[in-house]
């Protein structure tokens, strides 16, 4: 009794084991997924974004309401070569890579246009954007006689102090989430393990002897047994 119930803890034991191992895999991936978000959240290059607005406003005997209209058409022009090429030399950077650092967004109730421009520097954010709404400036007022209306900078960009990429909750949230799927993948591949036997109920036991043959489960009666010496 003592040796079966040795047997007994030994394979509970085994199996704990077994159990704590098969999910090692994906508590590490999870692990190193989370290490991996932190990593890139600090090694990440920083991005910051400024933000500027130009007015869009009706000349004397102009109609108001054309403004709105017209300020939509100006964000539409603020990032085409004819603002660009004029902002380029006073942001420092070249057409192409001014296009890729700022954009222009406009609002369908009042005649502003936002500029927001982004750089790996906070001083070159600001400088992107601020050049960008001064040659939009010069350039609206050139065609004033045909719009109707006049531009002016309403609200320089200033230098932002906090980097708006990466965002460090995100980029561990998404090392978590590959983590997950990875280690996930790896349990799933994982062959399973041998099946056990299910036990055998007595009721099946008798019905399997009774299907036997019946030379295999009836004995020779003895008088049989002696006629056949």
């Amino acid at each position: 009794m003592r040796a079966i119930r040795a047997r007994t803890r030994a394979a509970r034991a085994v199996r704990r084991v077994g159990s704590l191992t098969r999910w090692w895999a994906p508590a590490l991936c999870v692990v190193l997924g989370a290490v991996g978000g932190s990593a890139h959240a600090l090694l990440a290059e920083r991005q910051y974004a400024a933000s500027g607005q130009v007015l869009v406003a009706p000349v004397a005997g102009a109609d108001p309401a054309g403004a709105v209209g017209l300020a939509q058409a100006m964000g539409r022009v603020a990032t085409g070569e004819a603002v660009l090429g004029t902002a380029a030399a006073d942001a420092g950077v070249p057409v192409a890579g001014l296009r890729q650092r700022v954009r222009a967004v406009t609002s369908p109730d009042a005649p502003m246009i936002e500029i927001t421009g982004t750089a790996a520097r906070p001083e070159d954010a600001a400088r992107a954007a601020n050049a960008v709404a001064r040659a939009l400036v010069a350039y609206g007022n050139d065609a004033r006689e045909g719009t109707g209306a006049e531009l002016a900078v309403f609200a320089e960009a200033r230098r932002p102090v906090v980097p708006v990429a990466p965002v460090p909750w995100l980029s561990i949230a998404v090392g978590v989430c590959a983590g997950l799927v990875v280690g996930g993948a790896a349990l799933l591949s994982r062959p399973s393990g041998p099946r056990r036997r299910k036990p055998v109920a007595a009721g099946d036991a008798v019905a399997d002897r009774s299907a036997l043959p019946a030379q295999q489960t009836e004995r020779p009666a003895a008088g049989d047994a002696l006629a056949s010496v």
